[in-house]
């Protein structure tokens, strides 16, 4: 009996053996037929399709056909601001850090290891300030959630009845995300962490004006508008029209405007909880979330005081420039205005020039299906002077840019604005670069310094461009050129003196009079939407000298055989990333 068990037990193990190497078998097996590109994609696939399924409103304004890319039942959701929300997607982040280091960069093709780069930078700038995202803020009046939600539902396409119902499943679900802000920013409070009176009153305002005018709001008027142009199209009958209108009249009384009511009742309850009225630097941690913010939203990787130096010395750069500009013509501050009072030319025309006048410049890139809008009257007062609405990686269209003719600007003004929203801005780079064919987890790599700084980049670059079309001399056109320069620059410096140096708004003053900005309301309103955005204003002009410092990186390498448009090429190839990465896969280009 014993040998018969000893004898079992022998053909037990044997068996687990062969079945154990039948494993290592067929994990080799799988592993040789799998490369490290298709495994390797499979976790960023997966990534792209749990980052879109969370929110769908970025799901919406990313694909146009969802169910291509896998993501078939999703969850109607704006997400989630709650503070158990940030905890569980600190330990969610540092699962998925785990699972890329797991991957050998060296193994996979360029453009993963471009993505694999971004990742791994930015799952470790995310995890530094992973404890500190109570010092986030949600809420602002300018670039807040409540101020900028309305316009994205305002702008909500309806390409099918089921985004119809997408839309209205997003209305109602607006009250559970609003409560969960308002924990968020119960929270801060507790921690005395909570924005400054000001602020809040801001934005409290601005809740309530929204809600004033239930009847005639603009989300109901651009909804009826949409809605008839279905019914126009024969998508929809005039029963249905009718019967959509009256549900989202329903939903805005009953969801939305609520909603914008709680959150102003809640930001009066919390008022005078806020213990500081000044930047991030006289928060606890506040310094080092700064650092964060520039890394994380701007891509420059750089200590803030050598970013500081570099921006001193552009400013003095900027104002021997305009010293020896003035010099040269000496009647040119008499002169400009009359010259720059040009008349308005019609913004398709000044589009049409720039896609043919940058060839010389930028490679080729044909676009004949993009509109010029007009921003709805009713939200005039709550849009940029002109922005361009980012099309669906999947369609890479419509392309529209939107005109806000509440702005008052002049001709030039306008002429370097379409460069910067058009061509060979945000329009031009955003197709340019979905004609790549990358991964679409890109679309959620998207890096603000490189986007914003591309578009100030290149606008600086058409005043050239302006002088030509506009007939205006090319002095006066430099004079314009500097002296934006010198404003973005000034805020720059400003937006580090808060948020790192301890500025407060005496200081901010006094700087600004020394450049002529004496005006008290004024002068606040600068102070005010820097404190309340920080590290916005880099990632225009930070995201701009970091592209003028490689294009003089390339020049030196070059030499006499440096090619402007292939240097634009290549800049435009690699794609959005975070600076340190942009700089690595250019030099290789060369």
């Amino acid at each position: 009996m014993k040998k018969f068990f000893q004898k079992k037990r022998r053909l037990l193990l044997f068996g687990s053996a062969l079945f154990f190497l039948f494993g290592i078998c067929f994990f080799c097996f799988k592993s040789c037929f799998i490369s490290p590109d298709a495994q390797f994609e499979q976790f960023t696939d997966k990534l792209f399709e749990n980052e879109l399924s969370s929110n769908t409103l970025n799901l919406h304004y990313t694909l146009a056909n969802p169910e291509k890319y896998g993501i078939k039942e999703k969850e109607i959701s704006l997400g989630d601001m709650s503070p158990e929300s940030f905890e569980k997607g600190k330990e969610d982040l540092k699962k998925l850090q785990k699972k890329l280091n797991s991957f050998s960069p060296e193994k996979l093709s360029k453009e993963n290891q471009i993505i694999y780069d971004i990742l791994r930078l930015s799952f470790a700038t995310q995890l530094s300030a992973a404890d500190d995202y109570l010092l986030a803020e949600p809420l602002g009046a300018n670039l807040g959630i409540q101020a900028q939600l309305p316009v994205l539902l305002a702008e909500y396409t309806f390409r099918s009845l089921d985004d119809i119902k997408d839309y209205f499943s997003l209305l109602a679900s607006i009250p559970q995300y609003f409560k969960s802000i308002v924990r968020f920013e119960t929270e801060k409070s507790k921690k005395g962490l909570f924005m400054s009176d000001t602020t809040a009153d801001r934005i409290i305002e601005q809740c309530n004006t929204f809600v004033e005018n239930t009847e005639t709001n603009y989300l109901h008027t651009m909804f009826q508008e949409r809605v008839q142009k279905l019914q126009e199209e024969k998508q929809i009958s005039k029963k249905q029209a009718s019967s959509y209108i009256t549900m989202h009249q329903k939903l805005l009384k009953e969801s939305v405007f609520p909603s914008y009511s709680l959150l102003a009742q809640e930001l009066e309850h919390l008022k005078g909880t806020g213990k500081n009225k000044n930047g991030l630097s006289h928060l606890p941690k506040g310094k080092s979330y700064y650092s964060y913010l520039i890394k994380n939203d701007v891509g420059d990787y750089r200590s803030i005081d050598e970013i500081e130096k570099d921006l001193y010395q552009q400013l003095l750069q900027y104002y021997n420039d305009v010293q020896k500009l003035s010099q040269e013509n000496p009647a040119l501050p008499e002169s400009l205005n009359t010259e720059t009072a040009v008349e308005m030319v019609e913004p398709e025309k000044i589009l049409a020039f720039l896609q043919d006048t940058i060839t010389k410049d930028f490679p080729a890139l044909t676009v004949k299906d993009y509109e010029v809008k007009y921003v709805p009257k009713a939200i005039e007062e709550f849009s940029s002077p002109a922005f361009y609405l980012t099309p669906p990686i999947d369609t890479l269209n419509p392309n529209t840019i939107y005109i806000n003719k509440g702005s008052s600007v002049s001709c030039p003004e306008l002429f370097t604005t379409l460069a910067h929203e058009g061509f060979p801005g945000h329009l031009y780079q955003t197709l340019y670069f979905g004609k790549q064919n990358a991964s679409p987890i890109r679309s959620c790599l998207s890096c603000s310094g490189y986007i914003e700084g591309w578009a100030t980049f290149v606008e600086d670059r058409s005043y050239r461009y302006a002088a030509d079309f506009l007939n205006i001399s090319p002095a006066s056109m430099e004079f314009l050129r500097l002296n934006r320069c010198i404003s973005l620059c000034l805020y720059s410096l400003l937006d580090i003196g808060i948020h790192d140096k301890g500025w407060n708004f005496t200081a901010v003053s006094e700087i600004l009079s020394s450049f002529g900005v004496t005006e008290e309301d004024v002068c606040h309103e600068i102070f005010q939407y820097i404190v309340e955005n920080p590290a916005n204003y880099l990632k225009y002009y930070l995201g701009f000298l970091n592209f003028s410092s490689l294009e003089n990186t390339i020049r030196d390498l070059e030499g006499d055989a440096f090619d402007l448009k292939k240097f634009h090429k290549n800049v435009l190839e690699i794609g959005p990333a975070p600076f340190p990465v942009l700089k690595k896969y250019l030099l290789m280009k060369y």
